[in-house]
């Protein structure tokens, strides 16, 4: 088998980044909540996604092996940077460089951020994996618990949105 050039290594994954950029933005949304964090977290993310292009064999969709890499190493940033932080971060929602450029945020989407960000880390992969169409037995593998856990932890998510979009409607 041949070895891989830098210089093709480089093309898949600007190929990669073009097609799936939705699922880097997703992530980093979720995980990362002030821009600094937001262009940590991009990079950590496709350095992860550029050095897997190697080990890439096609057993997967290359959405599915980008998702998976990329909640793997916002998972690990997260817990350090929890470690590294003794503040509790606010929501900034500024300008970042995989911004979909809305001119007007659209804030039933910005609300779901908000929500997710008050998930524990597992929920956030499971709801982000659930809202791309992923299969219970595609998101136990990729977050690491069984099936049947993916379906009690839905359940829990659901309920939990449901409960604050109540509160959103009630004016609390």
């Amino acid at each position: 088998m041949r070895q891989m050039t830098r210089q093709e290594q480089n093309e898949i994954f600007s190929q990669w980044l073009e097609a799936h950029r939705g699922i880097f933005f997703k992530i980093i949304k979720a995980y990362a909540f002030n821009l600094f964090d937001q262009e940590d977290l991009f990079q950590e993310i496709s350095m992860q996604v550029w050095r897997s292009v190697l080990g890439f064999k096609g057993d997967s969709a290359v959405a599915t092996w980008i998702y998976r890499i990329a909640l793997n190493t916002a998972l690990k940033w997260s817990s350090k940077e929890r470690k590294h932080s003794d503040q509790e971060k606010k929501q900034e929602w500024g300008e970042h460089i995989l911004s979909l450029q809305q001119e007007k945020p659209d804030e039933r989407l910005e609300w779901l951020y908000e929500q997710l960000a008050k998930l524990d880390k597992i929920d956030r992969s499971v709801c982000l994996l659930l809202l791309d169409g992923f299969s219970y037995k595609e998101m136990a593998n990729m977050v690491g618990i069984s099936e049947s856990y993916v379906g009690v932890r839905i359940n829990r998510i659901k309920k939990h949105l449901t409960q604050q979009s109540e509160k959103l409607k009630n004016g609390v």
